[in-house]
């Protein structure tokens, strides 16, 4: 299955345009941002869980990375709230359930191998942000084939500052949380996602509320993106 699999052009979906699948394990949702592979995938998604459901133990040879949206996502006995954002390296292995309902975004088999460190991070605590020029960033993760963040600004700023700018010319990533990002005279609301290949540094400025947006940088880099392990 291929969805959004040429990198080498721009892909967004909006909320409007989700469609919801089902996947293998009963209660659970996904829509599919981007896709190469069977169920088996290198893949991008939202995924929603209906209170009480569960996946049996299962491993990801490519590891996982995951932002809990809503909700209270469960992993092996831990809860995880909204605002949480794990990383379960190459090899590993857990039993996912969430007992209220959770909305998640994930991303499957996107690791390097070399990548073995776990990440349990609460997005919430003020102590986990810092203030860069006009914008509020909190780092999630940097490695050397990505870095990852969350960050604000404020109405109207533009989302390509000097240093975003520079990351935006190997391809970024991003999914709006909350307020909107207008780009090309469009609003993008909360939900929507935009991958943005090397080059491609449009004009982009937060809506009238400000965004607040999780980014990824580094990863688009080079033609065979993310898939070792498939």
């Amino acid at each position: 299955m291929l969805v959004n699999a040429d990198f080498s052009c721009r892909a967004i979906v909006a909320p409007h345009q989700y469609r919801w699948v089902a996947s293998p394990q009963g209660g659970v949702e996904r829509v599919m941002l981007d896709r190469v592979g069977a169920e088996k995938a290198r893949a991008t998604s939202i995924v929603r869980y209906a209170p009480g459901s569960c996946f049996p133990l299962h491993r990801h040879p490519g590891g996982e990375e995951i932002l809990v949206l809503s909700g209270t996502f469960s992993e092996d006995g831990e809860d995880y709230p909204a605002g949480w954002y794990l990383r379960n390296p190459p090899g590993s292995g857990h039993r996912p359930a969430s007992r209220e309902g959770a909305l998640i975004f994930v991303k499957l088999r996107q690791m390097p191998q070399q990548e073995q460190g776990r990440v349990r991070l609460d997005t919430r605590d003020p102590a986990a942000w810092r203030r860069m020029g006009k914008r509020d960033i909190c780092p999630l993760f940097s490695g050397a084939s990505e870095s990852v963040c969350l960050q604000i600004l404020a109405p109207h700023e533009l989302l390509f500052d000097a240093v975003l700018s520079m990351s935006a010319l190997q391809g970024i990533e991003l999914l709006v949380l909350s307020g909107a990002i207008v780009m090309g005279g469009q609003c993008y609301p909360h939900g929507s996602w935009m991958r943005l290949p090397a080059g491609d540094v449009p004009e982009m400025v937060a809506g009238a509320d400000g965004v607040r947006f999780y980014l990824k940088t580094g990863h688009l880099a080079g033609n065979d993106i993310g898939r070792s392990g498939l």
